[in-house]
């Protein structure tokens, strides 16, 4: 399917599929209808992803194109598909653990240092420390690895 081939505009290793943000793909009165979910709010990917699948769609020969954003359920990083972890990973950048279980309510404000972990996707040492909570991207912290030493991007868990 096309839609499934377009890669993400921030983690190129992946297709929107391999991320889990391409939920639906299906043809209504002649116009195909794409939806996708962001992977936070205010995702600045977005268009980008829009643009894509509606150019790869009219270049597959489908002139009418319908990009959907649908919100709920919320994504999570538990969407990312086991081949996305496997790219993710082979690309450098540590895949992300099981998301916090989400409970109805309110948030709750966690004040502190972040308790995420990850194993450094170069050596697989699991001894790696946090350098700073965002990334190049704000889905991702960057880590260092304290037996090889290297840097590596870790996709956070929400």
């Amino acid at each position: 399917m096309v839609a499934e081939t377009v890669t993400d505009p921030e983690l190129p290793t992946l297709t929107l599929a391999d991320l889990g943000v391409l939920r639906n793909v299906r043809v209504e009165d002649g116009t195909v209808v794409v939806e996708i979910t962001p992977t936070y709010s205010g995702c600045p990917a977005m268009g980008v992803m829009r643009a894509d699948l509606v150019r790869a769609l009219h270049r597959a020969g489908f002139p009418e194109v319908d990009v959907r954003t649908v919100l709920a359920p919320a994504w999570s990083t538990d969407w990312i598909s086991e081949e996305g972890r496997r790219k993710l990973a082979a690309s450098g950048i540590a895949p992300p653990g099981r998301a916090p279980v989400r409970t109805p309510g309110p948030v709750p404000l966690q004040l502190g240092p972040s308790r995420r972990t990850a194993a450094c996707p170069l050596c697989g040492s699991p001894d790696t420390v946090e350098q700073s909570e965002f990334g190049a991207t704000a889905c991702k912290a960057l880590r260092r690895c304290r037996a090889c030493g290297e840097p590596f991007e870790h996709v956070k868990e929400i």
